[in-house]
């Protein structure tokens, strides 16, 4: 079968391999793959940015696809269905935090860029009828991600003002949209103007240009102040975030694509009550609880543009340039 692997040998960082089809052990399913996503843990796994890096692995987290074969016949009921996977695998039993032997499909294991994955049946979520197949490959990593940074650590609220930051990417995308659907007040920044733009025919009511350098007065001025920030860069924009948000307010970062913060505003946060959490891809629960909000409300991913295999190193390089509006999809 075709894969896309790591190999750090090729300028690229990475090929369209012939890969040995995968067995499936005990506990495991054989998934056809219909679409697979990317994410920045791919395109960070091409820099050399991820831990526990091999030559040869498949990358690729999100995926959905046709139960091709199982192996125990206690599992014989997944045969021919159509599933999305859960990426995260050894989550724990604490819902605070993951446990320390946490890992995310796609490195260091064998991941979706290919035509087959053999995968635990306990990672194994039937497809929402609604979405069509690129539609579910995107969903999973980003979507759980989101749901987890504003629905469980952020408890958004109807009427909440909320502030999506770096809108276009996937897990930003799906924040808005959650948001939405939680019937908060959305706000959204970009330095693009037109990603501010499509965030706005999807619904976005106030849009900020970060580079502007009044952008926090303004954002105050429209809104008053916003209750929960859902932001993935961190950097010296954190001091920028402290002080747009209300006094009892939360900031949750899911990444920190801008580095660690040169200085924190402490007096502001000790003074107007604020919660600065982080957030990872979320547990087993976020992901149920996620699926079953996307179900409800009929939400869709937002997809930006669709590769082959074949045309792998272009999809990584649009993500690299960050010009992507949602989701960039492969077909095997």
């Amino acid at each position: 079968m075709k894969g896309i692997v790591l190999d750090r040998k090729f300028e690229s960082k990475i090929k369209l391999s012939d890969v040995s089809k995968p067995e499936i052990k005990s506990g495991e399913a054989l998934v056809r793959i219909k679409a697979a996503a990317l994410n920045h843990r791919d395109e960070w796994c091409r820099q050399g940015l991820y831990p526990n890096l091999r030559d040869g692995v498949i990358l690729g987290s999100d995926g959905a696809g046709i139960i091709e074969k199982v192996n125990d016949e206690e599992h014989a009921s997944w045969q021919g269905k159509e599933v999305i996977l859960n990426p995260g695998f050894n989550w724990g039993q604490n819902q605070k935090a993951q446990s320390k032997e946490f890992k995310i499909l796609g490195m260091p294991e064998n991941g979706t860029f290919a035509e087959y994955l053999a995968i635990p049946v306990d990672r194994l979520h039937e497809k929402p009828t609604h979405l069509n197949w690129e539609e579910a490959a995107a969903l999973p990593l980003a979507g759980v991600t989101a749901f987890r940074a504003l629905v469980y650590q952020g408890d958004v609220q109807a009427g909440d003002q909320v502030l999506v930051t770096g809108i276009g990417g996937g897990v930003a995308q799906f924040a808005a949209q959650f948001a939405k659907a939680k019937g908060a007040i959305l706000s959204v920044s970009s330095s693009r103007g037109t990603k501010l733009e499509k965030a706005k025919n999807d619904g976005a009511d106030f849009l900020f240009n970060y580079t502007e350098s009044n952008w926090t007065e303004k954002a105050i001025e429209a809104t008053g102040g916003f209750d929960v920030i859902i932001d993935g860069a961190a950097g010296d924009t954190l001091n920028q975030l402290i002080s747009v948000c209300k006094p009892g307010g939360k900031i949750v970062f899911y990444g920190a694509t801008m580095g660690n913060p040169g200085k924190i505003e402490a007096r502001k946060v000790f003074w107007n009550q604020l919660k600065i959490m982080g957030s990872t891809l979320g547990s087993d629960q976020d992901f149920l609880n996620m699926l079953a909000l996307v179900k409800e409300k009929e939400i869709k991913p937002v997809i930006d543009q669709v590769f082959s295999l074949a045309d792998a190193e272009k999809a990584f390089d649009r993500m690299k340039a960050g010009d992507q509006l949602g989701k960039i999809v492969l077909i095997p």
